[in-house]
């Protein structure tokens, strides 16, 4: 509902002047809907029909700031206006205050009024009619109906349709907020991803490249230089074709980039050999078959990022990589050599223990990794149902 005005409105006001003076124009020109000689007319006096005019016209400004209390004093003066000659002025200002009352007034006023007035109209109309056995009695009951029942019935429309309006209003925005909320959550999921993609794609090849360009540099042996750049050399070439990728991916629309296929778990015995190529003694048991292409990459990102922090953190020993279908779910196990207090060959941000939460939840499955006693153990469960939120 809107907030009820404090002032009167300029509108209000002008319609009192206007009112005020068309009234006042009215009883100059004699034109009055009632003579002196009237039954009803008890105060005969010409001048008496000027005071429910003026008060009527005094209402008005309250319309919109008290409509109720307007009202109230308006039908006071309505009720003297009938004991005079009257003035037709007092009638419409009178029916304006009862629009007025159901348009801005309470919500209880709004529902009762209508009803007060329809019975004032049906009672008007039968009371009289019975009490003179005369069908001219009706009348009365027209009359009221006039000046109370329709301009009630009139105001009650218009705010049903102008609530109708708000309401709509409303949604609209709602609407417009759930979409923004909708967008800026869709955009940072799809920055999360994102930097999981470049995370897991880079990461492993550059701290390859991190660890074997200090080993080149540190050793003054040419056939482990040779070996560490050839290392460099591939883990570069690989980096690249991930990142162009990416910018294939992120390129949507545009044809003169054609994205590369997505790794799948067929790849893991070239992701392995890099490993060993890397320095790590690597066992892979994937008894995985097949699997929808979501899982797929999932599985393949845990298993590069755990090899990645096995090539920065796990102490010498083997590293056991095993991939198993059980219960309508793939298993992920990758166990390194892990003794607390060795310092990283290369520094890590722990964005990739992150990323690989994220990507089992994304799944709907489960991911685990921590020390085992002198082992490093990562563990995620991902689940194959087709369906499933990737």
């Amino acid at each position: 509902m809107p907030r009820t005005p404090r002032r009167p409105h300029r509108d209000d006001l002008h319609i009192a002047v206007a009112g005020l003076l068309g009234g006042a124009l009215l009883w100059a020109l004699g034109i009055h809907p009632r003579t002196a000689s009237d039954s009803l007319v008890l105060l005969d006096a010409p001048w008496a029909a000027l005071v429910p005019l003026a008060v009527t016209a005094g209402c008005e400004p309250l319309r919109r700031t008290r409509p109720r209390t307007g009202l109230l004093i308006g039908t006071a003066a309505l009720v003297l206006d009938t004991v005079t000659v009257g003035n037709l002025v007092t009638v419409v200002l009178y029916t304006d205050l009862v629009y007025a009352a159901v348009l801005y007034g309470t919500p209880a006023s709004a529902r009762r009024i209508p009803w007060i007035t329809g019975m004032l109209t049906v009672v008007g109309g039968i009371v009289p009619a019975a009490l003179w056995r005369d069908p001219q009695g009706l009348l009365i009951g027209v009359g009221v109906g006039v000046v109370a029942l329709a301009p009630a019935a009139t105001g009650a429309l218009v705010r049903n349709h102008r609530d109708a309006a708000e309401a709509a209003r409303l949604r609209a925005e709602q609407t417009a907020l759930l979409a923004e909320m909708d967008r800026t959550q869709a955009v940072t999921a799809e920055r999360a991803r994102m930097a999981r993609e470049m995370h897991d794609m880079v990461a492993g090849h550059l701290s390859a490249i991190a660890l074997h360009s200090t080993a080149a540099l540190s050793l003054d042996d040419a056939r482990t230089t040779r070996e560490a750049l050839a290392v460099i050399r591939e883990n570069s070439v690989a980096g690249l074709d991930e990142m162009r990728r990416l910018i294939g991916i992120l390129r949507t629309g545009s044809g003169d980039v054609e994205p590369a296929v997505s790794p799948t778990l067929d790849g893991l015995g070239a992701l392995v050999d890099r490993a060993r190529a890397g320095g790590l003694d690597v066992t892979l048991d994937a008894g995985h078959g097949e699997v929808p292409a979501p899982v797929e990459l999932a599985a393949y990102r845990i298993v590069q990022e755990s090899l990645t922090n096995a090539l920065k953190h796990a102490a010498r020993g083997r590293v056991r990589v095993s991939l198993r279908r059980r219960d309508g779910a793939l298993e992920i196990r990758v166990t390194s050599t892990h003794r607390p207090g060795d310092t990283p060959r290369v520094p890590g941000s722990g964005a990739g223990l992150t990323g690989m939460r994220e990507r089992a939840a994304l799944l709907g499955g489960t991911f685990e990794a921590g020390p085992r006693g002198e082992l490093w153990a990562v563990r995620a469960v991902l689940p194959l149902t087709e369906g499933d939120p990737a």
